[in-house]
């Protein structure tokens, strides 16, 4: 005997629904915006849900929202949401790096990215020799050592996963709050360079036995050398992602 779908099973179907809804809509105006096809001033385009029905006022107002919380549309009174100027960005916001980094001027997002790394990663290196804990020390030893496990496959997840933790756990462990809160800025870079196949497929061995390095000297609680290895991990990325971006436009 089949049995009626119960009303809290609808409900539940529903709200995925429109969770879809909404989601595909975030992607499909944050991502107009980002890489230009709104231009600044321009009104957001009508949603494009290819054949679904479209999403309600609600899923179009909540979405409008999100987007004004990260800066890249402006809302007014009769002329609806407008796309803003780069320089109004919630530029640091994970999403909003995301989508740079799927857009056409991705190379430029990277470099960005790379620089605000060097200018915050090896301070916050020099930090660890004397704020991390024995967990801290453990954790960046242990994403090292995973990072070698699975260094032939470093445009893989199982790479790219703990790359992310050591990065994160570097930054927690300086004892900078600020530092901490950037956390997934880092990992939002790291994702986006695997997911757009701008990683190596094996990686390099001595960028490797730095990190190795890096964790061994923040136990000892050398500060000093713990930041000038972490300066040369940051350099030694972001001259990867230029020798990728040059080969792609050969």
């Amino acid at each position: 005997m089949t049995s009626a779908t119960s009303p809290n099973t609808a409900a539940s179907d529903a709200g995925a629904t429109e969770l879809s809804l909404h989601d595909r809509l975030l992607d499909e105006w944050g991502m107009a915006v980002v890489s230009g096809a709104v231009e600044p001033g321009e009104r957001l385009p009508e949603p494009n849900m290819d054949g679904d029905s479209a999403p309600s006022r609600t899923v179009t107002r909540e979405v409008t929202r999100v987007l004004e919380s990260m800066g890249l549309v402006s809302v007014k009174r009769k002329a609806g949401a407008t796309a803003n100027p780069i320089e109004q960005w919630n530029i640091l916001d994970p999403q909003v790096i995301q989508w740079r980094l799927r857009g056409p001027h991705r190379f430029s997002a990277l470099h960005e990215l790379s620089q605000l790394r060097a200018a915050v990663e090896p301070v916050a290196a020099r930090l660890s020799a004397s704020h991390a804990t024995t967990e801290h020390w453990a954790t960046l030893t242990r994403a090292a050592i995973e990072m070698v496990a699975h260094s032939d496959h470093a445009d893989e997840a199982e790479y790219l996963e703990a790359d992310i933790l050591f990065h994160r756990t570097l930054l927690e462990a300086s004892g900078n709050l600020m530092f901490a809160a950037l956390g997934d800025v880092i990992a939002s870079t790291l994702t986006g360079r695997t997911q757009h196949e701008l990683m190596p497929k094996v990686a390099d061995q001595t960028a490797l036995s730095w990190h190795t390095e890096v964790a061994a000297l923040i136990r000892k609680g050398d500060g000093a050398a713990a930041e000038a290895t972490m300066r040369q991990i940051v350099d030694e990325s972001d001259q990867a992602i230029s020798h990728i971006a040059g080969d792609s436009q050969q």
